[in-house]
């Protein structure tokens, strides 16, 4: 039992689907034009839209520090992989905050002049072009941090440019090589000396201050670290119209990267090789004298070697010795460092690495040497009265002090380890008081003789280490790709627009139409008067400009007709099969084709040899005579109303016998009465009934709205088959709900539906067209078959 229901609703929404699909292909010019409206306005725009390209570029860093952090660096890689914490280094977040910094792209603005940006003028719109391709180049003079400027220039044969200010709109001519002052700027237009042959071309050049191109530039590139945590590599994008232009300054600034590092690394090593090489010539003279001192000391005296008993005490005191030894050599270290402090050294980088022990001053000495290196960078692009190159050398002299504080801290502990150190060296010497002054004497100058030398020898090692790092330094980073510009375009993204288009030019019509359709209250298929009224239909008739059949007539409105003859005969019992049949019709409101449908249907059963009488009972609103074109004869003849006031009248008397070319007699209306309802009220219209069932085979009655009078519900009951006529395009839904009632309510007879003014072009509903065997365009045979077994089915189940 479950099947055949569940069969049903699968049919039901198959239909369903179908007409929405119908409904809406009916419009189907309305989304080709769309689509190709849209599709065309995309190709426009992409003709026309400037193209934007994605240049990259991929660096490697090397830091320092890692290499010397040895197995604790790999120790720290492998618990980050192992997720058990730790992660990338600050070194990369650090360099690319350096990168990205304001300085560096200062610097690639100035090398390159980004800062003037030419354009040439195209018929729709302009292009970029880069400053090696122009023919000449503009070059502004004075302030370029306040230079704001901009021009049209065109070129001439006499190579002369004719220059149009934009801001201040005045024009002139200038040559090449020449200033030209423009308010309190000047400008200088330079000839570029390339193969250029297009000089009707218009270019448009406009001259940003320095630190808004600065900052229109960084706002274009892209600086990430790679997706590894300890990785060192470094991506760089940018995002521009012009890739020539993208690749160069993606790469200019990794040189100045590179070559900002280089150089800071080389004047820290020059700085610590010349203090060296100072202390060097000092205590070489000191050393001198030491050397000269023990040679007096050994041909003055005579030298003997010392006793084997003393040999213990003599390396007691020897291990002392060299304690002593290590701590005046700091002491001078840091005698040496304060004399550089109070001297020369002011404002000026520090040595680094001279061999103090004190990793403290070591790291303090480092934070004061890029104070002073960020000051000097600084000082070539401002004065020593900027607000930041004050600050900086407040810095600088407060880090100053504090080196020196610490360095007067370190001695007063070397002093203190010296005293306790020489306090045990006494007692020692106290012990080996016998051994001769001679060889005391000697290691006294023996002792402040290799004091010297050791500190020589330091130094010398130091500035070897100096040279050999300032002639070895290696490469701060490894370019893995320099700038690429990939030929595709970024944006616009042809395929996406135009798919966007198509879908654009698809929905703007749908979304009409979907408001359209749900805003319209009509009804517009037979599929709306079924679900609601619940009555069957008898036939769909199709819209036509003809107001009636001719005869021998094979057009879609006969055939419809025809049909609708047809089904009429299911709806008449097995004894009304020879008798007379009353068929009323009747519509909601006036306008839905009752009169139409009326007429033509007398028409239609005339031409099958059946005797037919059509009744305009419409009393209030006569249009039958108007439709059959007979209008002439309401001033010849009388109607129902004078039959209904004089019921004396013999009924044969209003009936009009063929009128025209008809093969059907009328009854018409008459003239207006004032009480229409109170005429049909007296039982009289019963007799023009019962006469017209002695006489005819079908008796037609044209009857008012029974949405708008009452007067056919008076009449009801004298019918056999009540059509119901509804227009499509024509009559509010809400509405159906009147022949709903009636049909549940049985207050009008054997009610059967008939859609009147359906195009079956639109889609709705189950439209199938007509006219089979007469010049049909195809399918139309099926569908007629189609719609006869559909109206056979429906009525062999009532």
């Amino acid at each position: 039992m479950e099947k055949p229901i569940q069969n049903k609703e699968n049919q039901e929404e198959e239909i369903n689907l179908r007409q929405l699909f119908e409904q809406y292909a009916f419009y189907w010019k309305w989304f080709i034009l769309a689509i190709v409206l849209s599709v065309g306005i995309a190709v426009v725009y992409l003709r026309y839209a400037q193209k934007t390209y994605s240049t990259t570029a991929k660096i490697l860093l090397r830091d320092e520090r890692s290499a010397a952090a040895g197995e604790l660096a790999g120790i720290a890689e492998l618990t980050s992989t192992m997720g058990l914490g730790g992660g990338r280094s600050a070194f990369v977040p650090d360099q690319i905050e350096v990168l990205t910094s304001r300085r560096l792209m200062r610097k690639v603005v100035d090398q390159h002049h980004l800062n003037v940006t030419y354009l040439k003028k195209g018929n729709i719109r302009s292009s970029e072009v880069v400053e090696s391709d122009m023919p000449f180049i503009l070059q502004p003079q004075g302030n370029l941090d306040t230079t704001d400027m901009h021009f049209i220039v065109r070129l001439q044969d006499n190579k002369q440019l004719a220059v149009t200010n934009v801001q201040s709109g005045k024009k002139f001519i200038c040559a090449f090589d020449r200033k030209v002052r423009i308010g309190t700027d000047e400008i200088i237009f330079k000839e570029n000396n390339i193969d250029y042959k297009d000089w009707n071309a218009i270019y448009e050049i406009r001259v940003l201050p320095t630190n808004w191109a600065i900052d229109a530039t960084l706002g274009i590139i892209g600086v990430s670290p790679s997706k590894e945590m300890q990785s060192y590599i470094v991506n760089f994008a940018m995002v521009s119209a012009q890739g020539k232009k993208a690749e160069l300054i993606l790469n200019s600034l990794i040189d100045i990267y590179n070559s900002d590092l280089t150089n800071d690394k080389l004047r820290t090593t020059r700085a610590t090789s010349d203090f060296i090489n100072k202390r060097l010539m000092l205590i070489s003279k000191d050393l001198s004298g030491a050397d000269e001192e023990v040679a007096d000391f050994k041909s003055n005296n005579s030298m003997v070697d010392m006793q084997a008993e003393a040999g213990v005490f003599l390396q007691n005191a020897s291990e002392n010795d060299k304690k002593v030894l290590e701590y005046q050599t700091q002491l001078q270290l840091v005698d040496h460092m304060n004399d550089y402090l109070k001297g020369e050294a002011k404002g000026k980088l520090l040595p680094s690495n001279i061999g103090l022990q004190d990793a403290s001053i070591g790291t303090a000495i480092e934070g004061y040497n890029k104070l002073v290196l960020e000051r000097d960078d600084l000082l070539k692009s401002a004065s020593d009265l900027n607000p930041t190159v004050i600050a900086l050398n407040e810095n600088i002299e407060e880090n100053r002090t504090n080196i020196r504080r610490s360095l007067e801290n370190y001695q007063q502990v070397t002093k203190l380890a010296l005293n306790s150190i020489q306090r045990k060296s006494s007692e020692i010497k106290g012990r080996i008081s016998s051994i001769p002054n001679q060889e005391q004497g000697f290691k006294k100058i023996s002792r402040q003789q290799q004091i010297v030398e050791s500190l020589y020898l330091l130094l010398l090692q130091k500035r070897e280490e100096s040279e050999v790092r300032a002639a070895a330094t290696p490469d701060n980073l490894k370019i893995i790709d320099a700038a690429y510009t990939n030929g595709f375009p970024v944006s616009p993204k042809k395929g996406i627009i135009l798919l966007g288009a198509v879908i654009l030019g698809f929905l703007i019509p749908f979304v009409i139409l979907y408001l359209k359709f749900l805003l319209d209250n009509k009804i517009h298929s037979r599929k709306d008067i079924e679900d609601i009224v619940k009555a069957p239909i008898l036939g769909e008739i199709p819209s036509t400009e003809d107001t009636i059949i001719h005869q021998n007539d094979r057009s879609e409105l006969a055939e419809g007709f025809r049909i609708l003859r047809t089904n009429m005969n299911f709806m008449f019992g097995a004894e009304k099969k020879d008798a007379s049949k009353v068929i009323f019709v009747t519509s909601t409101i006036s306008g839905e084709g009752k009169s139409f449908v009326t007429t033509n249907l007398a028409q239609i059963l005339s031409m099958s040899d059946k005797r037919v009488l059509l009744i305009g009972a419409d009393i209030r609103s006569p249009k039958v005579l108007d439709y059959l074109g007979l209008s002439h004869l309401q001033h010849t003849n009388v109607g129902i109303t004078q039959f209904l006031i004089n019921p004396e009248m013999d009924v044969d008397n209003i009936i009009i016998k063929k009128p025209g070319n008809y093969d059907f007699d009328v009854v018409y209306s008459g003239y207006i009465a004032p009480n229409p309802a109170e005429l049909l009220m007296n039982g009289h219209f019963d007799d023009v009934i019962k006469y017209a069932r002695e006489q005819y085979d079908y008796i037609l009655v044209d009857t008012a709205p029974v949405g708008l009078v009452t007067d056919t519900l008076l009449i009801a009951h004298n019918a056999d088959l009540t059509l119901y006529v509804s227009r499509v395009n024509y009559l509010d839904k809400r509405l159906l709900q009147l022949p709903r009632e009636l049909y549940v309510d049985g207050r009008l007879k054997n009610v059967a539906s008939v859609v009147n003014d359906v195009d079956f072009a639109r889609g709705y509903g189950y439209g199938y067209g007509y006219g089979y065997g007469y010049g049909d365009k195809g399918g139309n045979r099926k569908g007629l078959s189609k719609l006869w077994y559909y109206v056979q089915s429906k009525f062999k189940k009532n």
